[in-house]
């Protein structure tokens, strides 16, 4: 019973009126890997639309310096759950956000669709693959969390209904995830990184592993060569068998969020601000 203790308390809060404490359990305590690993595969997920993709390959930025790219939008989000959208720290890494996409000229759906990404992502996976799915006051946080995220990110025309919401997400991948070579790119880029994290000798074996992790539609909007069905299963296997584990460890106490390990901010958020983050700070200067 004692690992349901996290699940208790939120099952005893609303998720409108208290969707940043639901974020801040579910995402720093129940699920810090999951919602890591989630939104990795969110954020791969928008790059199948090539007005997504093409902005992403003119900044040059996954090119010269994907470690970096990854690491800021990480900790920014991480920021906004641990410490609340509207905390000093949370304006201040909204601010670092929106000074990085008012740089560019990104269409407000295009802005909604990866807003939409961070909501329903994370909520696909652990049905999948999670210790437990989350629940319905759990899911309605995430979204009650985002679409205020949104909303100080000045995205226009975000639905105020849930399923509404899904169901935009639903019918722009289904209209926009199309093959383009910018998508091709800046995937390649991507699955790059996630292989540069394991020692050379077993890239191959990773790459093959993360694109088996892909939907169809995807793989064919970045022109990947279909995985074999064997190493799809294989994956999935090895991801319920690590929900069967986590399930029958100890309840998380500490949160998991800024203080994750990651590879551009030594120690970080130890000497470091929010507004160190992001292409113009002085780390990447």
């Amino acid at each position: 019973m004692a690992r349901f203790a996290n699940l208790r308390r939120i099952s005893s809060l609303d998720p409108v009126a208290d969707h940043e404490e639901i974020m801040r359990i579910s995402a720093g305590l129940e699920f810090p890997w999951d919602y890591q690993k989630s939104l990795e595969m969110a954020l791969f997920r928008t790059y199948c639309v090539p007005t997504i993709s093409g902005l992403l390959e003119r900044t040059g930025e996954f090119e010269r310096r994907p470690q970096k790219r990854y690491d800021d939008t990480a900790i920014l989000m991480a920021e906004l759950v641990e410490h609340g959208y509207d905390s000093p720290r949370g304006r201040e890494a909204l601010r670092v956000v929106n000074r990085q996409h008012g740089r560019y000229d990104i269409s407000n759906d295009d802005m909604l669709y990866v807003l939409s990404t961070f909501i329903f992502d994370p909520i696909e996976w652990l049905l999948r693959y999670g210790w437990r799915p989350l629940t319905r006051t759990e899911q309605l946080a995430g979204f009650h969390f985002y679409r205020a995220v949104g909303a100080r990110m000045g995205i226009r025309e975000i639905p105020s209904d849930y399923d509404e919401f899904l169901a935009f997400k639903t019918a722009y991948e289904q209209e926009h995830f199309v093959f383009a070579p910018s998508n091709r790119r800046i995937g390649q880029y991507t699955l790059d990184l996630f292989c540069s994290w394991y020692p050379s000798a077993v890239r191959p074996a990773v790459a093959r592993a993360v694109v088996a992790m892909l939907d169809p539609a995807m793989v064919r909007a970045f022109g990947f060569a279909k995985p074999r069905a064997w190493v799809s299963a294989a994956g999935r296997r090895a991801l319920r068998l690590r929900a069967f584990v986590v399930r029958r460890l100890p309840v998380r106490k500490t949160l998991k969020l800024t203080s994750a390990p990651n590879r551009t901010y030594p120690g970080y958020p130890r000497g470091y601000r929010p507004s160190d983050l992001g292409a113009t700070s002085s780390t990447a200067r």
